[in-house]
C-alpha cells in the first residue's frame, strides 16, 4: 500500500496540472461555472480515491474521463433530462486565430463578440453526442483514440461524429459569414 504522502504527490503530479481543462469540460457539459466547479470537486475526490490505480499514460485523458462521468452523474441527479446546455466560449480563446492589427478597434471587438455568440449557439444546438465530441476534440484537443476510449465507442464513430458535427456547425454558421469589403 502506498503511503498517503506518496499518493498526495502523485495526485499533485497527475491531476493538478489538468484542472483548467477539467473545469472547461465540466463547464461545457453542465452549462455554467458554478455547477462545473461542483462537478470538478466531485471528480477530484474520485481521482484522489483512485490515484493508486492510475497506471500511467495520458493523465489528462484519465482525468477528463472522470470529469465527464462525474458531469453526467451530477446532471442526472440535479437536472431534468431535457435541460442540458453549453457553457461560454471563453475556452475557445486558446484556439482562436491570431488577431489582425485592427483587433483593438471597437468594431473588431463587436464582431468577435457576435462571432463568439454565434459559435456558442451553434455548438449548443448540436445533439449531445456531437457536441461532446467537438468539445473533446476541438476545444480540449484530445486524440481520436482518447475520445473513443472515454466514450466507449470505436474510433471511426468518433471521426464520423466529429465530421457530422463540424458539417452541422458549418451549415449553421455558413449564412453568418460576410465577404470582406
Amino acid at each position: 500500500m502506498l503511503s498517503e504522502k506518496i499518493l498526495a504527490a502523485r495526485f499533485a503530479e497527475v491531476v493538478l496540472p489538468h484542472l483548467g481543462d477539467a473545469l472547461s469540460l465540466a463547464r461545457w457539459l453542465t452549462g455554467n461555472t458554478a455547477d462545473a466547479e461542483d462537478v470538478v470537486q466531485e471528480a477530484c475526490l474520485k481521482a484522489h480515491a483512485g490515484i493508486a490505480g492510475f497506471s500511467g499514460g495520458n493523465a489528462r485523458a484519465w482525468l477528463l474521463t472522470i470529469v465527464r462521468n462525474a458531469s453526467y452523474t451530477w446532471m442526472a441527479r440535479n437536472r431534468p433530462r431535457a435541460v442540458v446546455s453549453v457553457g461560454d466560449l471563453a475556452d475557445l480563446d486558446d484556439v482562436s486565430p491570431v488577431p489582425d492589427d485592427d483587433a483593438d478597434s471597437p468594431e473588431a471587438a463587436l464582431i468577435a463578440k457576435a462571432n463568439t455568440a454565434a459559435v456558442e449557439a451553434a455548438i449548443a444546438g448540436l445533439p449531445e453526442a456531437f457536441r461532446e465530441t467537438v468539445v473533446l476534440r476541438d476545444i480540449n484537443g484530445l486524440s481520436y483514440r482518447e475520445i473513443a476510449t472515454m466514450l466507449g465507442v470505436p474510433q471511426g464513430t468518433v471521426m464520423s461524429r466529429l465530421a457530422r458535427a463540424r458539417g452541422l456547425l458549418m451549415t449553421e454558421l455558413g449564412g453568418r459569414h460576410h465577404e470582406p469589403a
